[in-house]
């Protein structure tokens, strides 16, 4: 079993007192928790620090994880290479034992995830996790392009419950990669061993998933297709379905797009920031904001 860790934010979306961190992950693994993965809205590695100690001292898992942002290839920003090597390695001297690449917005095109999985795994030696949301569509290939350059674990989603702002659709993952030298349905990629990814189980649970989310039918949000507008915005997997309902509950479905524009528009007013629970709930709050009240952001700026 594995849980996402927001660092001193713990489960939550304010900050916690060190000593509560360390109770939570000291309860959290002895009830069962093996793999933690901690990581800070803001890539601050010292803000992670207390979080990754305690998992240490339990003995669990421990993989701390990069937010990516931005193209690691746009030189006009600062997510560039350097800056997340950069953070790698500094993860790497405060002990964790796998490196994780979190792209919680499927911004990490497959180019960039062939070219960040190939370097971090030779800067730091460490295994490489990585992984992606399908909002804009093309995930699976940036999974795919991960595994080509050495990723070590990826993350994906079962049929029913895959695409859009979830992970990409791992029985096409498993299948994409048939006959391949890293095939996850053998050990080694060797056929006739058994390593228990069966594409006819996954198929029988997917089933099982289908039917369940009928019943939740009525709290779906209203996104039919992937949209390659994700690479403007920026927006997290998670945040965008819940940004539209709030969208939708103020009046403004109608101005969707007004509200992605204002998004991108906030983000670099506030820095070109990182954007994962907490720092994304203010660049939303404020997007909705301003197009609710039919401001600009030079309205904004003016004193």
């Amino acid at each position: 079993l594995r849980m996402l860790l927001r660092g001193s934010n713990s489960v939550g979306y304010t900050n916690y007192a060190d000593n509560v961190v360390k109770y939570f992950v000291q309860q959290a693994a002895k009830n069962g928790i093996d793999v933690f993965r901690v990581f800070d809205s803001l890539n601050w590695v010292a803000n992670m620090r207390v979080a990754i100690d305690a998992v240490l001292e339990t003995g669990a898992l421990c993989e701390g994880s990069i937010c990516y942002t931005g193209d690691v290839f746009d030189h006009s920003r600062k997510y560039d290479l350097r800056y997340y090597v950069g953070i790698a390695r500094q993860l790497r001297d405060a002990g964790v034992h796998v490196l994780g690449i979190k792209d919680m917005a499927g911004l990490c095109r497959p180019r960039a995830a062939r070219l960040l999985v190939k370097t971090l795994k030779e800067e730091t030696g460490l295994p490489i996790h990585f992984h992606t949301h399908d909002t804009g569509g093309a995930a699976a290939a940036s999974v795919l392009a991960a595994i080509e350059a050495g990723a070590d674990a990826v993350d994906g989603a079962m049929d029913a419950m895959s695409g859009l702002t979830s992970q990409p659709n791992l029985s096409a993952i498993v299948a994409a990669l048939e006959g391949d030298e890293r095939d996850p349905r053998f050990i080694g990629g060797i056929p006739g061993r058994d390593a228990g990814i069966d594409l006819a189980a996954m198929l029988e649970i997917s089933h099982y998933w289908e039917g369940v989310r009928r019943y939740y039918a009525p709290f779906e949000s209203d996104i039919r297709s992937g949209t390659a507008d994700v690479y403007n915005h920026e927006m997290p997997g998670g945040q965008y379905t819940n940004l539209r309902e709030q969208a939708r509950a103020m009046g403004l479905e109608h101005r969707w797009p007004e509200v992605s524009k204002a998004y991108s528009q906030v983000n670099r007013m506030f820095g070109d920031i990182v954007k994962v629970t907490p720092s994304s709930k203010v660049v939303g709050d404020l997007a909705i904001f301003m197009v609710a009240n039919d401001l600009s952001p030079q309205d904004v700026a003016d004193p």
